[in-house]
């Protein structure tokens, strides 16, 4: 199971909002940069970074910033948040950004993702953040009527890296994630399954590592000295 500590970028600064909140913002950092090469230093080989300013205003906003930060470290780097265009994603390649991760205009406008993921095989995640069991987009401020694992069957033909799903009530609030939504989205489909929201301790890791997801993304839990990265590798390699 891949670990993917994350970066979210809001003005330039690495912060961390509670379950999406734009008003419950912590900044952790004003150097993302450092804050990606020390992650990288800690032994961490791919890297989950979202411009919160785009997810919110449908344009890439941290564009210096995320190339700044692909072009320090020796990463596997996603980047997800305001990807609404091609223009965006041909950008993102350009910089060096390995995979873009699309989660509105996946749900808005499915034709389009259809076309970017033939376009762009096997650099494009879906991202499904769910809000009491159907699909929030729009930088979690909307909420559609469509359940995730109906969206996640609806693709599950097309060459997609993988799926991010996260669970937005656990986001932020280290409190554990949603393992029985992480273990039935898994079940779900053949795609492989990034888990989002709530991993928090060794245990949480070790949990889902054992469903199997394909990865975890960690965030809080990192900042805040829960876990560090070597300790959410070694209960990967202990399973």
């Amino acid at each position: 199971m891949q670990i993917w500590p994350a970066i979210d970028l809001r003005d330039g600064k690495c912060v961390r909002l509670q379950q999406g909140n734009y008003d419950q913002q912590t900044v952790f950092s004003s150097n993302p940069v450092e804050v990606a090469q020390q992650f990288q230093a800690a032994g961490a080989r791919y890297l989950h970074l979202v411009d919160l300013d785009g997810a919110r205003s449908g344009t890439l906003a941290n564009r210096a910033v995320i190339e700044q930060i692909v072009g320090s470290v020796d990463m596997v780097c996603e980047v997800g948040g305001g990807i609404r265009d091609e223009s965006s994603i041909q950008q993102l390649v350009e910089v060096g950004v390995e995979r873009l991760v699309i989660g509105t205009k996946a749900i808005s406008d499915p034709e389009w993702f259809q076309a970017m993921c033939r376009a762009y095989p096997d650099r494009l995640v879906l991202g499904l953040d769910a809000k009491s069991g159907k699909v929030a987009t729009e930088g979690w401020e909307q909420q559609s009527d469509e359940e995730p694992i109906e969206v996640a069957r609806r693709y599950g033909e097309l060459p997609i890296a993988a799926i991010i799903y996260t669970d937005i009530a656990t986001d932020g609030m280290l409190a554990g994630p949603n393992l029985t939504a992480m273990r039935e989205m898994q079940a779900a489909v053949s795609l492989p399954v990034v888990a989002s929201g709530g991993v928090t301790t060794r245990d949480d890791v070790s949990a889902l590592a054992a469903i199997p997801m394909a990865g975890a993304i960690i965030g809080r839990a990192l900042y805040e000295d829960r876990i560090s990265i070597s300790e959410a590798l070694e209960a990967v390699r202990s399973r």
